[in-house]
């Protein structure tokens, strides 16, 4: 079944392409993604909305999606409340709407 993760991020001031950048060529190097985006949701603040072929295929990306977060971990904030500089969640797709 497919799943989906989402990840919410805020950059540094005057990083944000450097931010962007390094995620360019997350495609070839997360096994098991089949579409990714990235969302500006506010001044420096992004979110990755990633689909992946099962939940197992991202449970198996993890180590390459935290080796892509440490090439960029210095442009992010601290998002506050604990959560470090992300604030992550994943899971399977329950309902399928459109």
């Amino acid at each position: 079944m497919t799943a989906f993760n989402a990840v919410r991020f805020r950059v540094k001031p005057g990083h944000d392409q450097e931010f962007l950048d390094a995620h360019k060529d997350i495609a070839g190097s997360w096994p098991g993604l089949k579409h990714v985006n990235m969302i500006k949701t506010g001044d420096r603040a992004y979110c990755i909305i990633a689909e992946w072929i099962d939940l197992d295929a991202l449970a198996n990306a993890r180590p390459a999606m935290i080796a892509t977060l440490n090439s960029f971990r210095d442009t992010l904030e601290d998002l506050g409340g604990g959560l470090g500089v992300t604030d992550a969640v994943a899971g399977p797709v329950v309902l399928a709407l459109k």
